[in-house]
């Protein structure tokens, strides 16, 4: 029995449980990188024209209406600070880091539970009407994390209304809008040109798969709040090898199509394969990654990752993410014979 809990060596570990881009780093940020590695030796420039004029080509938003920061989760903070919420809604299951951020700012946190029944997809006029008053702050990712599922724009605008009706600000995290095909058709930024009450949040982490630059940018038309960032916030927190980078890579058009080709074909390929088990209940994915429950008497998500393990395959276990339990599992989508190997593995313990 012991050989059975023995790494096997021959397989590398791939990290099924981070949600990056198979395509790993962008050429063009190791260029950027190799050939200005002297910028160390000064510090960044405080206005970092270069940079915000390449977010604003690759969202089409205009320069006043850009927040950069060093990671979603600087971003949070920063949103929390500022708009000092009282009560906050976040969807259950949800991103976890969220209430942590919250109710480290003495935030009270309510949840809204999605319906498995419903495949988690959430009902918006439902969602609505159970608002309660003294609600200052919504907090969503656009698709979510980790269901895959993503709201249509008609239903954020909606949400927008009742929550300018409401006095209640809006964060939405697009962390993985650019996995969704044609995901120009749901990002909200077009919504800031109407809503005050909206702030955007996006990273560079998970779709050019480059977490270490840590960078994220927030989008939002609220010149008084913008005025409260430019105050508060340090005028070079951004590395200058990150932002020489993230420069490049916003440019980098074969590698943003190729990364959108691949994982539209894997997403495909994987739910058709893994939707022949009867053990296994698919939650259709929108982004790079999709949910999974277990149906198989006794095989929790504890005995699945640990027979993974042994392949090098790391999965996500979903027991102490709220609304769902140790039946559940969340993987990315990554290379073609990555997920053949993954795929193979967990069904044959299915």
């Amino acid at each position: 029995m012991a050989s059975k809990n023995l790494r096997i060596e021959k397989y590398p570990t791939v990290l099924y449980n981070a949600n990056l881009n198979p395509l790993g780093i962008p050429d063009s940020v190791k260029t950027a990188i190799s050939e200005n590695i002297g910028s160390i030796t000064k510090y960044p420039d405080i206005y970092y024209n270069n940079l915000k004029n390449a977010v604003a080509d690759y969202t089409g938003m205009t320069l006043d209406r850009i927040v950069m920061g060093n990671g979603s989760a600087d971003l949070y903070k920063l949103f929390a600070s500022l708009l000092k919420p009282k009560k906050a809604v976040l969807l259950s299951p949800g991103p976890m880091e969220y209430e942590g951020v919250l109710t480290s700012y003495k935030c009270k946190v309510d949840y809204y539970s999605l319906s498995e029944e419903d495949e988690f997809v959430l009902d918006m006029d439902t969602f609505i009407s159970k608002l309660k008053k003294g609600v200052d702050l919504i907090m969503i990712s656009n698709p979510n994390n980790p269901t895959s599922k993503l709201i249509p724009l008609a239903d954020i605008k909606k949400l927008l209304e009742a929550c300018v009706e409401r006095n209640i600000f809006l964060i939405l995290d697009e962390m993985y809008i650019e996995f969704v095909d044609d995901y120009s058709d749901y990002t909200a930024i077009s919504l800031t040109d109407e809503f005050n009450n909206l702030a955007i949040i996006r990273s560079v982490s998970k779709f050019f798969s480059v977490p270490g630059l840590r960078f994220a940018y927030a989008l939002m038309n609220n010149p008084s709040l913008m005025t409260l960032v430019d105050i508060t916030t340090t005028k070079n927190n951004i590395a200058s090898l990150t932002a020489l980078a993230c420069s490049a890579m916003f440019k980098d058009e074969k590698y943003i199509e190729e990364g959108r080709s691949m994982i539209h074909t894997e997403r495909s390929l994987v739910y058709l394969a893994m939707s022949t088990s009867k053990n296994l209940k698919l939650f259709k994915p929108e982004a790079n990654y999709m949910l999974a429950k277990l149906l198989k008497e006794d095989v929790t998500s504890g005995v699945v990752a640990e027979h993974c393990n042994q392949r090098g395959i790391i999965i996500r276990r979903c027991d102490n993410i709220r609304g769902l339990s140790n039946q559940f599992i969340r993987f990315c989508f990554m290379n073609p014979k990555q997920n053949d190997l993954m795929v193979n593995t967990i069904l044959e313990i299915l």
